[in-house]
């Protein structure tokens, strides 16, 4: 939960969390790391309910949730439509944060969607600008989420709807963005 939490929060009581049957007007998290703001909105906020990671996260709990919509970014990804959140290369940059556990939930949902999310490319530090999307990955990556799992990614150029594809699909979808 971050900062941007409070732009959410004035849209709370029109929004679809005063629907949901699980948690009903509840807007849950596990993790909260911000300003004074955000702590203070937080403080005595009875939408506002904090539980365990082992909860929150659960793809079984994410499931119940119709029309659950899970985005999560991510490092690169290759033409078979595996995903790398953690690393690049050998060079460690961040852990999972449940991105495995929000596509399963989103995917298992009633209606749900899961977006993979990230930058088609990136400058390196002598300004050399490179493709996020390889055609395979080689060199110690961490698979984060499985092709299998991968339902949409997305670029600043456009989505590719992964569900369903036989491997050269995905690859041909996945150069089209």
């Amino acid at each position: 939960l971050s900062d941007a939490y409070l732009n959410l929060a004035s849209g709370l009581a029109k929004s679809p969390i005063k629907k949901k049957l699980l948690n009903r007007g509840k807007g849950v998290f596990s993790i909260c790391n911000g300003s004074t703001d955000l702590y203070e909105f937080l403080d005595h906020n009875i939408d506002i309910m904090s539980a365990p990671m082992r909860y929150v996260n659960n793809p079984e709990t994410i499931r119940q949730l119709d029309h659950f919509v899970s985005i999560n970014g991510c490092v690169s990804m290759d033409l078979y439509g595996q995903v790398c959140s953690e690393t690049s290369g050998t060079r460690h940059i961040s852990g999972t944060g449940g991105q495995l556990d929000f596509v399963t939930g989103a995917y298992a949902a009633e209606h749900g969607q899961a977006f993979l999310a990230m930058s088609s490319t990136f400058k390196d530090k002598q300004g050399e600008v490179h493709s996020r999307i390889l055609p395979k990955f080689t060199a110690g990556d961490v698979i984060t989420t499985p092709r299998t799992q991968a339902p949409r990614m997305v670029t600043e150029y456009g989505v590719a709807q992964l569900s369903g594809l036989a491997t050269w699909q995905r690859a041909e979808a996945i150069i089209s963005i």
